[in-house]
């Protein structure tokens, strides 16, 4: 499928007329149906905003190759009209391939336009977005969160909660990452757990609303852990440069039907010196 016919579309290039056939210009749009009009003879190219991951042709009376971004289409019958589908990252879109015609009628090719910039499409969402239903009020409820145990040492990535706010089954959290590392410290998303059964040397009622240093989470013993939702995550920044810090918000889905103590683990990417994790007593 992959097999290409370089030398056709050289003798092509070089027979057709100039002044015949149309360039046109056409949206992404995953809704549409978008007719080509073809010639026998005659390549038609679609130049696809984004690599072509796989295409689907319905007969066999038209020959249908791709590389990269762009589709070859050549009809092989004159009265034959087909449906022919393009897969990109972005999706599937549409076309209807009508009946070889007049030379004079087909379409050279049809390209779709670059796409926006990923901070221009980022800044566009960000516009027309609702307001934010973390309102500095809710903010305000939070609880500052204690530290139990001896500060993480230096030279490495640490994660201090700072607050937490919890409701309607969800806890909303409120961290620093500092990167005390040599290198660029990129978190990425993060993922959470909650113990199965947690048990700790002192009672976990006592340490409601602490975050336990690595040391003391690994005096932690439980029956397993549970995967927990992310409802809401945000971060100032994605990358942290060395002596750097950044903040971030994060909402998790609780588990249900807990009894006690919950005790959340919110880790992020791995730096250069292992996972980076933070620990929460509720």
């Amino acid at each position: 499928m992959r097999r290409f016919w370089i030398s056709s579309i050289a003798v092509a290039a070089l027979s057709w007329p100039t002044w015949s056939q149309k360039v046109l210009v056409e949206k992404p749009n995953q809704q549409e149906i978008i007719h080509v009009q073809t010639s026998l003879n005659h390549l038609t190219v679609l130049e696809m905003s984004e690599q072509v991951s796989t295409v689907a042709v319905g007969s066999s009376a038209f020959k249908v190759e791709w590389r990269e971004n762009k589709v070859f289409i050549e009809p092989t019958e004159p009265n034959s009209a087909t449906n022919l589908f393009v897969w990109t990252p972005s999706g599937r879109f549409n076309y209807e391939l009508d009946p070889a015609g007049a030379v004079p009628a087909m379409v050279f090719a049809i390209d779709q336009p670059a796409p926006d910039p990923p901070d221009v499409v980022a800044a566009n969402r960000q516009a027309s977005a609702a307001p934010d239903p973390i309102s500095a009020k809710l903010l305000l409820q939070a609880r500052p969160v204690r530290m139990r145990g001896p500060v993480p040492e230096t030279n490495e990535v640490a994660i201090y909660l700072t607050d937490s706010l919890e409701r309607n089954g969800e806890v909303l959290i409120l961290y620093t990452i500092r990167n005390e590392t040599n290198n660029t410290y990129v978190p990425g998303s993060p993922q959470a757990v909650a113990l199965r059964a947690p048990r700790y040397r002192e009672s976990l009622y006592e340490l409601a609303n602490s975050q336990l240093t690595p040391k003391e989470a690994e005096r932690l013993r439980s029956m397993g852990e549970i995967p927990l939702e992310i409802a809401k995550s945000e971060m100032r920044t994605s990358r942290i440069e060395p002596g750097q810090e950044t903040t971030g918000i994060v909402t998790v889905k609780l588990p249900a039907m807990q009894l006690g103590p919950k005790v959340l683990q919110l880790s992020f990417l791995a730096s250069p010196e292992g996972p980076v994790t933070a620990t929460l007593v509720l």
